[in-house]
């Protein structure tokens, strides 16, 4: 066998090997050290009445919002998620509040903060994932608001200046 011939043989060989190496790196990386991104809105309807919700598994009224999926936009998981839980449909553009690190999900979890216009297109049903939900005025949020439910309102009505963590 020649130098070449030889050559032509591993060079397909290391090839292939690096791009295994690099697929299971990608995988370790993913398993071990994901990131992971989330979007919450606060949404205004034409009232100016601000919609949370109450999930089945954490106490409180909290913003809508939830996890951005794989090849998806912030904006498209925003939309999606308000969908899902308030059957709402943005009215208008969705302006930019945050982005906020939040260290007691994970050392690598972030939140996109958005305040938009909504409207909603049929009443949201309570199920295994959301209890209730509701429209509320401003001054006159659910006792049991959280805490960070009321003070990101705040920040994404210009009352308070925003905070860098989540």
């Amino acid at each position: 066998m020649t130098c070449a011939e030889i050559r032509r043989e591993t060079v397909p060989a290391q090839a292939l090997w690096q791009s295994f190496v690099r697929l299971g790196q990608r995988v370790a990386g993913l398993l071990l050290r994901p990131k992971t991104l989330g979007v919450r809105a606060v949404a205004l309807d034409d009232r100016n009445r601000v919609f949370l919700v109450r999930h089945t598994y954490i106490p409180g009224f909290c913003l809508p919002g939830g996890g951005v999926e794989a090849r998806e936009t912030a904006l498209r998981s925003l939309e999606r998620e308000l969908d899902e839980e308030g059957e709402l449909e943005i009215a208008g553009p969705a302006r930019l509040i945050g982005f906020y690190y939040n260290p007691r999900h994970s050392s690598r979890d972030h939140v996109v903060l958005y305040l938009v216009r909504v409207r909603q297109v049929k009443p949201r049903l309570p199920d295994w994932e959301i209890a209730e939900s509701g429209f509320f005025p401003l001054d006159a949020l659910p006792d049991d608001a959280t805490p960070a439910t009321r003070a990101h309102i705040q920040e994404a009505l210009g009352l308070s200046t925003p905070s860098l963590h989540w």
